[in-house]
């Protein structure tokens, strides 16, 4: 048996450059997508899909990572001919498909900011609802736990009972100002998480400006207490910026959006396809 390599490329074909390669996660993910699986006949226009071997084997051509697989022709055909280019859907692939991913990576720590606020602002208007009665016994019980432990009686000035103090004393209208605040900020995560997942260029932009604004209070917090939760914060916040401000091309950024639609453009559609080797590797005698 040798190894036989396929047709030899025209020119100006050209093998994809190794790196990470997120049509591969998504193959993975989603399978192959292949064409003209249950075509009757492969005609000689279809080669860059799919091709057939003298022993009645067929190679197709996944559309997204461009790997080759071996198939045998289908015993009861579908359809007659592998289907025409235009009605075909191709998947992303290259870095739309990339952006894809991270897109939706942002998107997810944004639903998580949005279930965690949302949580919160709920807990805030509730407790403004029944302060008053859960002030009794929430005094008690913290009296009870610290005599319990040997610890003071009544409340501390500092750190958490000194905090759930204040609250106690804080008037109502601020409680509820402060919950609407919250759950405004909740929302906002919320409309970004949306949009992101759906790849929406304005999500792009009302991420980019809320992550920059609200990295003032971020920094501003470290200048107080340092903590591991809030460097994490910070520094996955200015990635996020970085990215969006570079990657995507956003405020007119390394060509603005007419760049990133052309570079959308030559990662996707035929051309696309034609400039990667169209040929497969297959085992002869």
């Amino acid at each position: 048996m040798t190894h036989e390599q396929g047709p030899v490329p025209a020119p100006g074909v050209r093998h994809r450059k190794r790196r990470l390669q997120y049509e591969l996660i998504g193959c993975g993910l989603h399978g192959h997508s292949l064409v003209g699986t249950d075509a009757a006949q492969v005609r000689p226009g279809d080669a860059l899909l799919v091709r057939e071997t003298d022993d009645g084997m067929r190679w197709h051509r996944c559309l997204r990572c461009d790997a080759w697989l071996p198939l045998p022709a289908p015993d009861r055909p579908a359809v007659q001919t592998v289907p025409e280019r235009h009605t075909i859907d191709l998947p992303l692939r290259g870095r739309p498909l990339r952006d894809r991913y991270v897109l939706r990576l942002i998107a997810v720590d944004r639903l998580v900011h949005f279930l965690v606020l949302g949580v919160l602002a709920v807990a805030v208007f509730a407790f403004a609802h029944e302060r008053e009665r859960l002030r009794g016994p929430f005094y008690r019980i913290i009296d009870a736990v610290q005599n319990g432990v040997g610890g003071p009686s009544g409340t501390g000035r500092h750190g958490f009972l000194g905090d759930l103090d204040k609250a106690f004393a804080a008037h109502t209208s601020t409680l509820w100002v402060i919950g609407a605040v919250v759950a405004a900020y909740a929302l906002l995560e919320g409309i970004e998480a949306v949009g992101l997942w759906l790849a929406k260029r304005w999500a792009e932009y009302l991420t980019f400006v809320a992550t920059a604004v609200l990295l003032v209070p971020e920094v501003y917090e470290l200048t107080g207490r340092i903590s591991a939760t809030k460097i994490l914060t910070l520094i996955i916040n200015i990635a996020v910026l970085v990215y969006l401000l570079f990657a995507k091309r956003l405020f007119g950024v390394r060509g603005g959006g007419r760049a990133e639609e052309a570079a959308r453009e030559h990662d996707m559609g035929w051309e696309a396809l034609e400039r990667v080797h169209p040929g497969p590797v297959r085992n002869g005698s």
